[in-house]
C-alpha cells in the first residue's frame, strides 16, 4: 500500500493535468446514504421508484417528501477529509510551481454539494444538484437551501411546479457537463476514479475516455471495480484515509 501511494504521489506531482471521478462511496463516508444501499429506503419506497418524471407527475408531493428526508440528512453531513484533500489537490495544481501551470478537474456523480463545501471550485456535476429547483413551466433554475422545504410541493413565481434540479432515472445528463467531463477525461495525464463502483453509465465511461487518451488510471476504493485490472494504480480503502496520505 504505502508503495503504491508513493508511486501515485510521484505521478501526481508530475502530472500537468489530472482528472477525478467521484461516487456515491466518497459522500457514504460523510453520512449519506447511498442510493442503492438499504439505508436509501424511504418509507419502505426504493429510489427507483421515486426518482422519475413519471413519479413526480404522479403525486409530486410525496417526492418531494423525500427529497425534504434527504436533504436533511445531506444537510447535517459535512465534508471529511478526502473532499479536502481533493480540494487541496486542486489549488496546488492551479498554482504556479516553476512555470508548470497545472489543471485539475473534479467530476462528480453525486449531487449533495459536500465538493463544494470543501473548496472545490466549479466540479463538473453530471447528476444535477440538490440544492437547486427547476420550474416545469418557465425552466427558471435557481437555488433554494431551504431544510426542510415547507410548502409541498414548491411552486416558482409564474405558479408552475419547482422540482429538484438533478438528473432523473430515464434522463439524459446536462449537456454542458457531460463535455466538460468528456474534455477533461481526453485531456488528463492521470485520472482518479474515487468512491465508485464504476458500473453506472456513462460515468462509468469516462474512465475508458482517458484510457484510450493515454491517461494512467488510479482506482480508489473499499472494494474491487470492474476497472481494477487495467488500472495502473489501485488502493483499496476508504478515500477520507487514502486522499489525504497521497495529496
Amino acid at each position: 500500500m504505502e508503495e503504491t501511494l508513493q508511486a501515485l504521489r510521484e505521478a501526481l506531482c508530475e502530472a500537468k493535468t489530472v482528472a477525478a471521478l467521484t461516487g456515491a462511496g466518497i459522500s457514504a463516508e460523510s453520512g449519506v446514504p447511498t442510493f442503492r444501499g438499504k439505508e436509501g429506503l424511504w418509507r419502505n419506497y426504493s429510489p427507483e421508484r421515486l426518482a422519475t418524471p413519471e413519479a413526480f407527475a404522479r403525486d409530486p408531493r410525496l417526492v418531494w417528501e423525500w427529497y425534504n428526508w434527504r436533504r436533511g440528512i445531506i444537510h447535517r453531513a459535512r465534508p471529511h477529509a478526502g473532499h479536502l484533500a481533493l480540494a487541496e489537490l486542486e489549488r496546488k495544481k492551479s498554482a504556479d510551481q516553476e512555470g508548470r501551470r497545472g489543471r485539475f478537474t473534479l467530476v462528480t456523480q453525486n449531487v449533495d454539494g459536500l465538493h463544494d463545501r470543501a473548496g472545490s471550485q466549479s466540479p463538473v456535476k453530471l447528476h444535477g444538484d440538490i440544492w437547486r429547483v427547476r420550474c416545469l413551466d418557465c425552466g427558471r433554475e435557481e437555488r433554494n437551501e431551504q431544510v426542510p422545504i415547507l410548502e409541498l410541493p414548491p411552486r416558482c413565481h409564474c405558479g408552475g411546479l419547482l422540482r429538484p434540479a438533478v438528473v432523473w432515472f430515464g434522463e439524459p445528463l446536462p449537456p454542458d457537463q457531460w463535455e466538460r467531463a468528456l474534455a477533461a477525461s481526453a485531456q488528463a495525464e492521470i485520472f482518479l476514479v474515487i468512491g465508485t463502483s464504476a458500473v453506472v453509465y456513462p460515468a462509468a465511461g469516462l474512465a475508458e475516455v482517458a484510457r484510450r487518451s493515454g491517461a494512467k488510471l488510479a482506482v480508489i476504493n473499499p472494494q474491487p471495480t470492474p476497472l481494477d485490472h487495467q488500472a495502473d494504480w489501485v488502493l483499496k480503502g476508504e478515500s477520507g484515509k487514502l486522499l489525504p496520505r497521497l495529496i
